[in-house]
This record gives C-alpha cells, sequence and structure tokens, in this order.
C-alpha cells in the first residue's frame, strides 16, 4: 500500500531507523513490552492485533511466549515493516505483518481479542487519537481488551538524549491520564483505566486498558 498521508516513523526519523532495537532494548524496551504482554492475560487461540506495531518486538515477544495465538501488525512505515518480517522470518515466527494506518484499520468488525498500542499513541495527532480508539474499539469482540503503553506528559518530562530521539516531534504533551481516560471513554470503550506506572531515566511510561 503507497500512501500519501504523514506520519511520524517508529525512531523519529527514517535515518534512526537502524537504531531503535538496539537502544530501545539497552534503555529497558523489552522490560516495558513484557509489563504489557502480562497485563493483557493472553490466552492460547487468541487473535491479536497491534497498531502501531514498528520493527515487531511486541509481537515477536508475543508469539514466542504464545505459540498459538494468531498475530497481526499493522504500520503505516514500509521500512519498519521490512524490518519486522525479517526479525520474525529469521525465528519461524508466523505474523500477518499489513501496511496501513490505525484511524482506517483494513479488518472485520469483532475480529481481534486483544488490540494492543505500545508506544504508538504519542505519533499520533490529536484529531486522529478519537477515530484510532474507535477503530481498535470496532475490531474488538465483545468483551475484547484494548491495552495500552506510553509516555506520560509531565510538568518535569526529560529533555535529554533519548527523550529527543524517542519524543522529537511527537505529541507527548497531550499524553496526559486525564485525556487519555478521557478519549477511551468517548470512543465508547467500558472500564478504562491506568493500570500501571513505571518510571525510567528517560521519562514516565503509563500502561492502560479498557474493555470493548
Amino acid at each position: 500500500m503507497e500512501t500519501d498521508r504523514n506520519y511520524l516513523p517508529a525512531a523519529g526519523h527514517d535515518w534512526l531507523l537502524p537504531l531503535y532495537d538496539p537502544i530501545v532494548k539497552l534503555i529497558g524496551g523489552d522490560e516495558a513490552r513484557r509489563a504489557l504482554i502480562d497485563q493483557a492475560e493472553l490466552q492460547s487461540g487468541y487473535r491479536i492485533l497491534e497498531v502501531g506495531s514498528g520493527t515487531g518486538t511486541l509481537l515477536a515477544m508475543i508469539k514466542r511466549r504464545y505459540p498459538t495465538v494468531e498475530v497481526v501488525g499493522l504500520d503505516p512505515d514500509a521500512k519498519a515493516l521490512e524490518r519486522a518480517r525479517r526479525k520474525t522470518a529469521r525465528e519461524g515466527l508466523s505474523v500477518q505483518w499489513d501496511q496501513g494506518f490505525a484511524d482506517q484499520l483494513p479488518y472485520a468488525e469483532s475480529s481481534f481479542d486483544r488490540v494492543f498500542s505500545a508506544f504508538m499513541f504519542h505519533h499520533v495527532s490529536p484529531p486522529e487519537r478519537e477515530p484510532m480508539l474507535l477503530e481498535a474499539r470496532r475490531v474488538l469482540k465483545p468483551n475484547g481488551e484494548f491495552h495500552m503503553a506510553d509516555f506520560e506528559a509531565t510538568e518535569d518530562s526529560p529533555r535529554g538524549f533519548f527523550a529527543r530521539i524517542f519524543q522529537s516531534h511527537a505529541h507527548v504533551k497531550e499524553n496526559s491520564e486525564a485525556r487519555i481516560l478521557a478519549l477511551m471513554n468517548q470512543a465508547g470503550f467500558s472500564a478504562a483505566r491506568k493500570n500501571n506506572r513505571k518510571q525510567k531515566f528517560f521519562g514516565a511510561i503509563v500502561y492502560y486498558r479498557a474493555t470493548a
């Protein structure tokens, strides 16, 4: 799929993409993803979607842990998707990779048990945030769950090297707990709540969950 829509690459800039995985791993990204997976309480046979799947690390982790789940990753960045395909192919992991945008999901209504968003929401512009959440709820099965981890907006958010890499040109200032929970509620989710918060040296990570 070719598109002329603008989007923010996973690392903020295309030239940083080869450095994205090793830097994220170095600063504790894998630990943060494991916490997100743990809170989703996955079961055998689930069908799972990650919106903004980037280079595929989260879905690869899920597939290693839960070989019988079906996983689908969607991202607008063809370069990131190609890295994700190579990564999972090397390990023999079965993952469906699709190119597209989170506010226009190319999937049927009520077709997933879980939808994930891992460090992607701050890439979404304010006008596109509610449409994205509406789409996530649309494709979830009744009582399916949306699980999200992202950077938290605070007055004292770090402005160091790593923060600039992962938050430059992004919309982190829109990531207050009140704004995110209000958007989830407006999109029709129930039981939307902050599930956890972890402080890292490059900023706070907040975990959310909501039920379709």
